[in-house]
């Protein structure tokens, strides 16, 4: 069941509007109106897009019909939300998302089964996330059931392009933005929400189980502690684009995140990570890195230790992962595995970490891949409806 618990916060009214709003102090925006569901407007577009075949899918290049749009202001709350047909936006060139960055954005997937059911996986950890980092960038609330009825309403709308195929989804990208015109670095009095859809297949070309080689230089660094990097904020992410190109002129698909002196992996691209080996102390192990400010707490990396755990056949656990323990467990032998796991992607096993001028090759795929694997089947098998998991899904009528 769907947590009703809300997340609205409320400034002393002696606050003036250039006080910073910093995330760690847990200060939140005022929200008049709150986010309501249920007035929404909806308008059907009269010039429906071809359906595309989803051999030809390239993630995020294609996008359906419609899209929902919510406003908010400072002094009124939120609007009614509306659906209407997918239109560009008109916005004042001092709009804060444009000069500071201010915005946030969401990613989930929802599924055709093998039933013919729709299933959107997990988007109560999606709508909870959203918060979060609504909080980092100084922009509203907005409750979590309104907005999953929301979420629901716009799949419902364009269930006929969930993709029918295997390894296909129908990704789905919330997004909030501050809209106020102000040159000003403060906090937005205006903010736009919007939900836009896009039909994907695999997010690597390459297909699901072929792995990837990584690139890392612990001189580059995607976050750091006290710093925004548990959250989806666009800043996070543009900043990493020329470090990703870096890898690929030097023959890699991906960069491994490293923090800190001792090298900390903390993610691979966009994805968290994780290993399987033996541990230290000569037990089977899958590790991950905490959730220590430093990474984004993925809602695919949470599914796979719930599902791990289940197995009885590892510990599983988070723990501070460095390239020297990589090195070290490499050299006896006992690292069987390096997999990335996301939404886009479901998991990415990797082959080979270049971490400067040093070679390391990951014996992922000689070791069978089992515990990817086993993951991905077990997810996708909640997804599309193999497997029944009520918890973890949301169908859409």
């Amino acid at each position: 069941m769907i947590s009703r618990s809300l997340f609205y916060g409320v400034l002393s009214n002696n606050l003036t509007k250039r006080v910073c709003c910093v995330a760690s102090t847990r200060t939140r925006t005022i929200s008049s109106a709150p986010y309501k569901h249920d007035g929404v407007t909806i308008t059907t577009t009269t010039k429906p897009a071809a359906k595309p075949d989803p051999a030809t899918l390239i993630f995020g290049h294609t996008f359906t019909d419609h899209m929902l749009t919510a406003r908010w202001t400072e002094a009124s709350g939120w609007e009614p939300p509306r659906i209407g047909p997918l239109e560009n936006f008109s916005m004042h060139p001092a709009s804060s998302v444009f000069h500071y960055a201010i915005e946030f954005f969401e990613g989930l997937k929802a599924f055709y089964g093998v039933d013919g059911k729709v299933r959107i996986f997990r988007p109560d950890m999606n709508c909870k996330r959203l918060n979060i980092s609504a909080e980092h960038a100084c922009l509203p609330q907005m409750d979590n059931d309104e907005l999953l009825k929301s979420i629901v309403e716009l799949v419902r709308l364009e269930k006929d392009w969930v993709p029918k195929a295997k390894d296909c989804s129908l990704y789905i990208r919330p997004t909030m933005i501050g809209t106020n015109a102000s040159l000003g670095v403060n906090k937005a009095t205006s903010a736009l929400f919007f939900m836009i859809l896009c039909p994907v297949g695999p997010y690597f070309r390459t297909g699901t189980f072929n792995p990837v080689s990584l690139y890392c230089d612990s001189k580059f660094a995607r976050s750091w502690p006290g710093g925004s990097g548990a959250s989806k904020m666009g800043s996070n992410y543009g900043p990493t684009i020329r470090i990703q190109k870096i890898a690929e002129k030097k023959k890699h698909q991906q960069v491994l995140w490293l923090y800190g002196e001792d090298q900390q992996l903390t993610e691979v691209g966009t994805m968290n990570l994780f290993v399987n080996w033996i541990n230290e102390k000569g037990e089977p192990e899958i590790a991950t890195p905490p959730l220590n400010s430093l990474i984004l707490p993925g809602v695919t990396r949470d599914s796979i230790i719930h599902i791990a755990k289940q197995w009885e056949t590892h510990n599983v656990i988070e723990r501070v992962i460095t390239m020297d323990d990589i090195r070290r467990a490499l050299k006896e032998k006992r690292l069987k595995e390096v997999f990335g796991a996301g939404t886009a992607c479901v998991v990415c096993p990797v082959s080979f970490i270049q971490c400067v001028d040093e070679k390391l090759e990951i014996p992922t795929m000689e070791s069978g891949c089992e515990v990817a694997k086993r993951a991905y089947q077990e997810l996708t098998d909640i997804q599309f409806g193999r497997s029944p998991h009520d918890e973890w899904v949301v169908v859409v009528d």
